[in-house]
Order: structure tokens, then sequence, then C-alpha cells
């Protein structure tokens, strides 16, 4: 008996060293990761993840910074060529496609130029903006304008804009006649401008990247945002936002 009771005495020891040293190892707790991304994704990101630190500018811009160093732990474009072409310089990991988007004209709300379709906009006079050639809603532009056979337009151009919100955001200030941004951010200011569609055939394809930095120091919480991104509920947010779904998506993050 006298064994059996030293045993069982023996036996709480253990379990109660066991929790103590339990209660004291330090609790890993979720991050707040730093997501670089598209000016586009600016009204939908914090909804499908409101506890990550955003950084929002034209994707060339981030990307310019993720070869700089620049700390952060998921990068997601408006195009998939920039997160490809961080990959293969081994500063990414794989990147996915998320979503994609469309091309829109915006007019200011009083529309004082009179235009009401995309070939309106060779008229002189017209104060146009655009994106530069290296942010991707400027790649696309020039993109759809060839696909027009109407480049001759940008000679219009009083402006080249950095990132998309730029261009919204002077267009419904009255700042210039049109300019050409995604219909997602079209749908930010609805009660500011007006929208002139462009024809379908003549959309590229826009496709939006995401992908995990290699550089991360927190590749778990990184790939948990992306997951977010990908799943059930984020996907229903962007589809919310006026984004547009993926063929043959995929629901989670593999990287590599």
């Amino acid at each position: 008996m006298r064994r059996i009771a030293l045993a069982s005495v023996a036996a709480v020891g253990l379990c109660l060293i066991a929790v103590a040293a339990a209660l004291a190892a330090p609790q890993r707790t979720t991050a707040q990761i730093r997501v670089l991304a598209a000016a586009s994704l600016t009204n939908v990101f914090p909804k499908i993840d409101p506890t990550a630190k955003f950084s929002f500018a034209g994707s060339d811009a981030l990307a310019a910074q993720i070869r700089l160093g620049a700390p952060a732990d998921v990068f997601a474009s408006a195009n998939i060529s920039l997160p490809n072409a961080l990959y293969a310089q081994g500063l990414l990991e794989k990147p996915v496609v998320f979503t994609t988007n469309k091309l829109v004209i915006v007019v200011p709300e009083s529309n004082p130029a009179g235009i009401k379709t995309v070939f309106d906009l060779r008229r002189q006079g017209i104060k146009l903006l655009v994106g530069t050639s290296t942010v991707p809603i400027g790649v696309y532009t020039r993109t759809i304008l060839r696909n027009l056979a109407l480049t001759s337009v940008l000679s219009n151009v009083v402006s080249q804009e950095t990132d998309v919100r730029s261009i919204l955001s002077k267009v419904a200030l009255g700042e210039a006649d049109a300019g050409f941004v995604y219909s997602t951010d079209a749908k930010t200011v609805a009660d500011k401008v007006n929208v002139v569609t462009l024809p379908a055939w003549a959309q590229p394809p826009v496709r939006y990247g995401i992908a995990v930095l290699k550089a991360t120091k927190d590749r778990a919480d990184a790939v948990a945002f992306i997951n977010k991104v990908l799943g059930k509920a984020g996907q229903a947010k962007l589809r919310a936002a006026g984004f547009g779904a993926v063929k043959k998506g995929v629901t989670s993050y593999a990287g590599g």
C-alpha cells in the first residue's frame, strides 16, 4: 500500500510540474502581418482580414519595395506578371491568381465633356488620365486601346498616375474629363462619377496574383491570410465588391 501511495504522490507531482511548465512556456500569438496590396484592393482587403496591416499602392511600386528588401509578409498585385517576376528572382513563393477585374472609363458626374463612348476620347481638348506604362492599370489601358485601334487618344493624356486611385480621385473632383480605372474602383464613388463601359471583346485578361514573401518571419500567418482571401468568405467579399471569379480557382495556398 505504501508503494501505491508513493507512486500516486509521484504521479501527481509530475502532473503539477508539467502544468507549471506549460503555463510558464511562451504562448504563440497571431502576428499582425504586413500586406503589400494593389490600390484597387483598398476597400475590400480590410473587410476580409481587419487584423492585418496593409500598405496600398501601385503594384509596380510595391514590387520595387520588395526588391529593395522592404519588410512584409504578403504581396497582392493587380496582375500576375509582377508576382511571377519576383518569384523568378527568388523573392516570392509561387503566386496564385485570386480574383479578376475589368476596365471602364469614369467621367465626372456632370460629364462636362459629354463623353458617351470610348471613341469620344479622340476629340481634341479632352483631358484624359491614365496609369503610367509600368503600373498594371496603365498596361491594361494601353492594351485595350491597342485592341480598339485607339492609341491616338493617348495624345489627350494630361497626366499619368502611379496608381488607379489617383486617377479615380482626380476624375471625381473634376480635374479631368475621363480616366481609365477598374470597374471595382468606380463602384466606390458611384455618386461622384459616371461609368462608360468598354467592349468586352477588347478587354485584356485582368488577373490578380498573391504570394508569400520569402523573407517573411511569420509564414504561418501569411499563409493563413492568403487562405482567407482564397476561402469561401473571402471570395464572397471580393464578389460583393465587384471583382470577378477565377475559373478553376484554387481554394488553399501551397506556396513553395
